[in-house]
Formats: C-alpha cells, structure tokens, sequence
C-alpha cells in the first residue's frame, strides 16, 4: 500500500528512509528533513514502513500529507529502502536512516558535488553524533545508510542493496558494484548528517549475527579469486574477537556458518581489478610502507587497530620484510588475544615496548585520525597514518572549491 505524494514535477532529490516501529523517532527525522534547506517542490520524502505495529503509517500521513509512505508486509531491515527506489523521481537520492538527517544547506552542496562531477555516484557525509562525535565507514570509498546521496542513473545501472542482506554491509554490497562500474564513491567534509543512535530497535546480537554472515557472503560473492578466501577468514577472525568482547560468540558463530554455507553456494561476480584495488588499496598500502621505511629506516613495527583492513597492512609488512610485534587496540587489549599470531596489546602495555614506529592500521577516516592523535602524544617515535596525507588534501581541495 502507498501514499503517493502530490507533487507534479520530478523533484532533484528523493529522501528513503526505512523505519520499524520508531514512530516518535521518524516523525522528528521528517520534521528536520523538511529544514534542510531545499524548496518544497525540489524534494520529496518517502518512508518504508516495515510493518510497524506502533502506528507509524498513520502519524506520518496525518502530519505530513505531502510524504509517500509505502507500508510493507514484513520488516525488511535497511534494505527495505529498494521498496522506495523503485518510486523515486528524485534526480538524485538520499539515504537515510529514520534517526538520521542532513544538516540545513548540506543537500545544496550534495547537489553541487553532483553537478560538477559527472562520475560522481555516491557523495558519502560526514556523520556527527548526539555527544559532537564523528562515525564513518571502516573504508574510504563505501556509503553509509545514515547519509548517503546517489545519483539515480547510477543506481538504475548497478542496483539497489542486496535484498539477501536485510542490514549490515549492505552498503558495501552497493559501492562494490558502483566502483566496478566506474562511478565514484567519495566522502566529502563539507556534507553533514546528524545521527540519533536512537537505541530502539538496536539488537547487538542480531547485528554480530549480520555482520559476520554478510561481511563473508560479500567476499566471496565479488572479490577477485585469489582474495575471496584470505578476506572472508580475516574478516571472519576479526568479528569473532569483537564479537567475543562484547559477550556475543554465539551470535557470530551462527552468522558464521551461515555465511560460509551461503558463501560457498553464491554466484561468484568478482569485481574487476581496479575497483578491489580502489577498495583494498593492498598495492597503495605496500608502496607507501615501502617508502616509509626507506625514510625512517623501519624494522620493527606496532601496529595500531585492528582495523577492517588489517590484511593491506600486514601483506605490506611481509613484502617489506619488517616484523610486526604486535596490534594495539583501545577495544581488545588486556584480554590476552591474538589475531593471525600477532598478540592484541593494550595501548599502557604496548607504549615500553620496543619498535622503531607505529603504524596506524585503520582505513577509517575517523577512528585513523583519534589514534594517530592518541599516539603522537604518548611517545616521541614516528607514528604514520600512511593515508593522512590523502584525506587532508582532499578536505583542503573541497574547500577550496
């Protein structure tokens, strides 16, 4: 069933969000949706109703005639966004989640971005939290359901989300396949989304469950062959320790198995080679390793985070021929893991220990700029975010513009 909006002309942008049972919740995303800062007739509102049961439908069609809400039979998770897609006349879209919205002008910067880049797929914001805190993606180049915008031609040719997914990388699933068909995926830093982090409806174990199940299926449906095993391990191997953390091993051996079952019987559609290196970045990590050591002489290394993209940096170490003494996570350390034989240190453990830098090992813009912090005023040897100098140009180059 839907609501359809009275809008004659095709808006620029087409708000989705998906919502569950979070009436109050999706009715105040909406509020703030409406003072983004577009005209009425440049935009329009759809939300996919997953089956609430709280009244949802019903507060949303009384207080906002103009919003489209299209109810669902079943909850359908974030992917239930497809539903929306398909009655988008939005030149471009946006992605939200129903706690999450654009800050006043940011969707007219969107809108520039797009404008001047004809390759430009998905603009990824910059999420702050309720506490002034920032949230991103753990790579680069991956959209985040919470504040995304799309140019729609680019998702009529590769698709919406993985309807197999329900949530959690499903994301990933998407900018896979839009780096792979040559569209860009770029964060910009002068996009702003803020993100509630409403508690309603957030379940750990389903999502230690999702993570470990999608994060596997999504290797080896599209990694190139010789990677497709080496990532759904590593992946796998790192979920199980956090999900051990946070006291949810049997969530993640039941999405473990389920996805190496899944895995081994999915359509294997690797992406080509350029776009995994754009994702990975395995041949950019060793090269700038590479130079690092020359430049300091490197033997002995200490790694900082058990990031995502733990392999790049431990392929890079290897080819190198520098011995990695250990990983240092704010997360893990004090628990006496290990990860692929490397001991997972405390950062107070890690410090006395010697080795001749560290070497920040998280791809995420965020939580690789929190660590280097950290570090370089802890102690006096080098510490290297090998991609800082990438992400710094690009905010100064966006600014510029």
């Amino acid at each position: 069933m839907m609501r359809r909006s009275p809008f004659a002309s095709a808006p620029r942008v087409s708000f989705i969000l998906p919502t569950f049972n979070r009436r109050d919740v999706v009715v105040l995303t909406v509020e703030q949706i409406h003072r983004c800062g577009l005209a009425s007739h440049e935009f329009e509102v759809l939300v996919v109703d997953n089956a609430s049961s709280d009244g949802t439908a019903e507060a949303l069609t009384s207080r906002f005639p103009s919003v489209q809400v299209l109810c669902q039979a079943s909850n359908r998770g974030s992917c239930a966004k497809n539903a929306a897609l398909a009655v988008a006349r939005g030149e471009f879209v946006m992605f939200l989640d129903d706690d999450s919205f654009p800050e006043p002008g940011s969707v007219r910067q969107m809108i520039g971005h797009f404008d001047r880049q004809p390759s430009l797929g998905a603009a990824v914001f910059t999420v702050t939290l309720p506490n002034g805190s920032r949230e991103c993606s753990a790579y680069p180049n991956v959209c985040i359901g919470c504040g995304t915008g799309f140019r729609r031609e680019a998702l009529r040719e590769v698709g919406g989300l993985p309807e197999d997914f329900f949530m959690a990388a499903e994301e990933y699933d998407l900018s896979l396949r839009l780096l792979d068909a040559g569209w860009g995926v770029e964060p910009f830093a002068d996009l702003h989304v803020t993100h509630l982090k409403t508690p309603i409806s957030r379940f750990p174990g389903r999502i230690a469950r999702l993570d470990a199940r999608n994060n596997t299926l999504l290797a080896m449906r599209y990694f190139p062959e010789q990677w497709r095993v080496p990532y759904a391990l590593e992946w796998l191997d790192r979920y199980r320790l956090l999900s051990r953390a946070g006291g949810l091993t049997t969530a993640f051996w039941s999405g473990a198995v389920e996805g190496v079952i899944r895995g081994m019987r999915t359509e294997h559609r690797p992406i080509c080679a350029a776009a995994f290196e754009q994702f990975t970045r395995i041949e950019e990590t060793c090269a700038r390793l590479a130079d690092a050591t020359r430049t300091y002489g490197l033997r002995r290394l200490l790694f900082a985070d058990l990031g995502k993209n733990i392999l790049a940096y431990r392929l890079a170490a290897r080819r190198c021929g520098l011995e990695v003494i250990g990983i240092a996570d704010a997360r893990l350390g004090d628990r006496g893991l290990r990860f692929r034989g490397l001991p997972i240190l405390s950062d107070v453990d890690a410090t006395p220990l010697a080795f001749d830098a560290v070497i920040i090992s998280n791809l995420s813009p965020v939580h690789a700029s929190l660590r280097a912090r950290f570090w370089r005023l802890t102690q006096s040897r080098p510490v290297l975010d090998l991609f800082a100098g990438d992400r710094a140009s690009c905010i100064a180059s966006r600014a510029a513009a």
